[in-house]
């Protein structure tokens, strides 16, 4: 169940927007749709930082720990001593494990956004009701 407030100006959607806030309903709870961006509900609406840069830190270090354990893996495995270097050369490794670092990263990130909004998912993409260049606000009542 939920309640539907429409608008016809910006101002009336920001003033019943902070009455809602003000009246302790919370801000998950509430979806604004308008006909063009309106930065003061982002303003009214912020929440937490995004969690997808949670996942592109573990990817990025997870390809970094691949990245030098493959190289290091190899060399131990298969050894060409050449010019006298020692087997285990870490500057010759960076390179392969900065390309892994980037790859896992962007992998992750990609995942991680996926994951977070629900994606794919065809029931949240598209909205069954059409407003417009109406200003609406739903109020999303759950079992509380």
């Amino acid at each position: 169940m939920s309640r539907e407030y429409v608008f016809d100006g910006k101002e009336e959607l920001l003033a019943k927007l902070r009455e809602l806030i003000a009246g302790g309903v919370g801000r998950e709870d509430i979806q604004v749709l308008t006909p063009h961006p309106v930065e003061e509900v982002d303003e009214i609406l912020r929440g937490p930082g995004s969690k997808v840069k949670l996942f592109t830190l573990f990817g990025a270090l997870a390809g970094l720990v691949a990245g030098f354990a493959f190289t290091i893996y190899t060399v131990l495995s298969w050894p060409l001593i050449v010019g006298g270097k020692p087997i285990v050369s870490i500057p010759a490794f960076v390179i392969i494990a900065f390309e892994l670092t980037i790859l896992f990263g962007a992998l992750t990130t990609l995942a991680g956004f996926l994951l977070l909004a629900g994606l794919p998912s065809p029931k949240g993409v598209v909205d069954p009701e059409e407003y417009g260049n109406r200003f609406a606000i739903l109020v999303r009542e759950g079992d509380r």
